[in-house]
């Protein structure tokens, strides 16, 4: 039977909307491609990578190293992660690297798995925990730093060709470090909660650690830079220890349940300065903010607490909402985070990026703490809704991957113009799998630091220390207050990262449908026309 003229149009519209659907792609309207930052991001954790680099590295460039680590003390310490720039494994943010990893895949994990990133996650968060397992070696003795910062920074080097001290330092009764040991108890008791359902035996394990060096911090308490002299220059505990103990029960009762830890935050939280400190600034020095955003989260979910639990929660959400507050502006008398003229938080010069990506988070997921909760942010301006912390939360990303006065991308190899000059040793350096050729110390100073051109191995995923107050950016090696990349600036935004493309493909989602419907009602009226 022949077609008849209208049959003829009804068939080739409906063909150009199959078409058009099928050709359009996800974010064709020119928006960020948050998949992408969140795929880079995890690169950057396999660049940092010490020890024999696994059959599946995907960063090639990279070689093994540091493979006779702690054999000098007798113990086995290869593994690990490399802070930054350097060949140092500093043992505190390196927890809190791993802590905030397990905290972003905790929050967002559902939306990193539909983005097909889950199982690099789950590699980069177990990198970590597998060094920490080795280097708690005694229930009381954790190995905190393999390498001498000092003698590192006189070498320039890659981390295949080390020829500096690998000497390694631990904490024990005798020598005790609070800070660290809590923060890797906090880091093993989240990392066993995302292993939890995947790996059960590997979460008991790593729950069985944690616990142990909580006891031992909390029991021997001393600040860790006393102990470890080395580390004086270079992570120093400003804020002492009774943050990370706080912060570590809080973990602990998240991977337990036990009230035992609730217990401990109620009756310590006035001690130790978590009902009474408020800041400004989280990161992995001072992490009262995250204390209170996690006892806030604690109470908001409510569950069976006691009245007394109940009114000292109350003051950590108290606290909680005046950092909060601080990043969005509210606060009164000034007590708010400076920004540049281009919006982004400032803190301090050196890395300020560090403190934004913590900003960043928090403000993230105590927005979705408010929503599920049928709450609103309490500032001495007046109540925020929870879609103000998060298009705020937003802003700050956007800027970070490229929305900014210099329009550039602090997230290296994000987009089209970023950070060429990072301050590492190992992307700046020729790549040892295509010169094997030894470069020694001064060496890598005189051919590789001072030359004038763009790092021959670009250090995807890694997010560098920003620009200036006024949102001027130098990108050269030696400038490393902007340039240097660490471990602790990509891990909060993977969680970031993962919620935003997941909205973004809601949105998009809801857009297509919408071109659908009308297609379709166009399609439906060339039908009554005809």
């Amino acid at each position: 039977m022949m077609e008849t003229h209208g049959e003829k149009i009804t068939r080739l519209i409906s063909f150009s909307l199959l078409f058009l659907l099928s050709m359009q792609p996800i974010f064709a309207r020119g928006g960020l491609d948050y998949r992408d930052a969140l795929t880079k991001s995890f690169l950057y954790f396999e660049a940092q990578r010490s020890g024999h680099l696994p059959y599946n590295q995907r960063v090639m460039w990279r070689g093994h190293s540091g493979l006779t680590d702690g054999l000098e003390q007798g113990v086995d310490l290869v593994g690990g992660y490399y802070d930054a720039g350097d060949h140092v494994k500093f043992g505190l943010p390196m927890a809190f690297t791993i802590t905030m990893l397990s905290w972003s895949i905790l929050e967002y994990g559902a939306e990193v798995k539909n983005m097909g990133e889950y199982g690099h996650a789950l590699e980069a968060i177990k990198w970590g925990t597998d060094y920490f397992i080795k280097a708690h070696t005694q229930p009381n003795e954790l190995w905190v730093q393999v390498g001498d910062g000092d003698a590192d920074h006189y070498c320039w080097q890659r981390p295949e060709d080390m020829t500096t001290s690998r000497h390694a330092y631990k904490i024990d009764t005798e020598n005790p470090g609070s800070e660290v040991a809590a923060e890797t108890a906090a880091a093993m008791a989240a990392a066993s909660i995302v292993f939890k359902q995947s790996d059960p035996h590997y979460s008991h394990l790593l729950l069985h650690h944690a616990r142990q060096l909580f006891d031992f911090g909390d029991k021997w308490r001393g600040k860790y830079d006393k102990s470890v002299r080395a580390v004086k220059s270079y992570y120093p505990s400003v804020s002492g220890y009774g943050d990370e103990l706080l912060w570590a029960a809080l973990w602990l009762h998240w991977a337990t349940g036990s009230g035992r830890y609730v217990e401990y935050l109620v009756e310590n939280a006035d001690e130790f300065g978590g009902t009474g400190w408020a800041v400004s600034e989280f990161s992995w020095d001072i992490k009262y903010a995250g204390v209170q955003v996690l006892a806030s989260k604690l109470l908001m979910e409510g569950g069976n607490l006691t009245k007394n639990q109940t009114r000292k929660l109350e003051e950590f959400k108290l606290k909680a909402e005046h950092y909060l507050c601080s990043c969005l502006g509210k606060n009164k008398d000034d007590n708010n985070v400076r920004r540049t003229p281009g919006g982004l938080l400032f803190v301090r010069q050196w890395n300020n990026l560090q403190y934004v990506v913590g900003a960043t988070f928090l403000l993230t997921a105590f927005s979705d703490y408010l929503s599920r909760s049928n709450q609103q942010l309490r500032c001495p301006t007046g109540n925020v809704p929870s879609e103000e912390l998060f298009s705020f939360a937003k802003s700050q990303a956007d800027y970070i991957l490229g929305s900014n006065p210099e329009g550039l991308s602090y997230l290296v190899g994000f987009g089209h113009k970023f950070p060429k000059q990072v301050h590492h040793r190992a992307a700046s350096t020729v790549a040892f799998k295509e010169d094997k050729g030894f470069i020694g110390c001064i060496q890598g100073f005189d051919v590789w630091y001072i030359r004038r051109k763009g790092n021959p191995n670009v250090l995807i995923g890694a997010i560098v220390g920003g620009p200036n107050s006024n949102d001027a950016f130098d990108d050269r090696r030696g400038n490393y207050m902007q340039t240097e990349a660490c471990t602790y600036n990509t891990a909060p935004m993977v969680g970031v990262f993962a919620k935003l493309y997941h909205l973004e493909q809601k949105k998009e989602e809801r857009h297509h449908l919408k071109q659908h419907e009308q297609l379709f009602e166009g399609l439906q009226g060339q039908r009554s026309w005809m």
